[in-house]
Formats: structure tokens, C-alpha cells, sequence
């Protein structure tokens, strides 16, 4: 679980803020969602397969502007 201690005389929006990135770099809603239903390790492996082809053509198209 995560905590957020509120500093002394900190607006809430500000600790509210820094609550919600926690969460984020935590990866926390990421897992949460991936585990309301099971996926086989193939279509896993699957998908793993596609993001690095589309990653490695993202980089091949935008190396010229380097």
C-alpha cells in the first residue's frame, strides 16, 4: 500500500498529485487490470513479439533524423 505523507502547510491538489504518480511509476492500475482475466503465456509472448516490432520499426523510421 501506498502512503503520501502530507508535509507541513502542503496544499492536498499537490499531495494528491504526488499520490497519483506514485501510483503510476508503481505500475499499480497496470497490474490490477491484467489480472481480472487470465492470458495464456503465448498470446503474452505474443504480444512481447509485436510491441519489440513495432519499437524496433519506430526506431529504424526516426534514425535518419538523428
Amino acid at each position: 500500500m501506498l502512503k503520501i505523507q502530507i508535509k507541513e502547510g502542503e496544499n492536498i491538489d499537490r499531495a494528491l498529485k504526488r499520490y497519483k504518480r506514485k501510483v503510476k511509476n508503481v505500475k499499480l492500475v497496470q497490474e490490477i487490470r491484467s489480472r481480472k482475466e487470465y492470458v495464456k503465456p503465448s498470446v503474452k509472448k505474443r504480444e512481447l513479439i509485436k510491441k519489440a516490432q513495432h519499437k524496433a520499426e519506430y526506431i529504424r523510421a526516426h534514425s535518419d533524423d538523428i
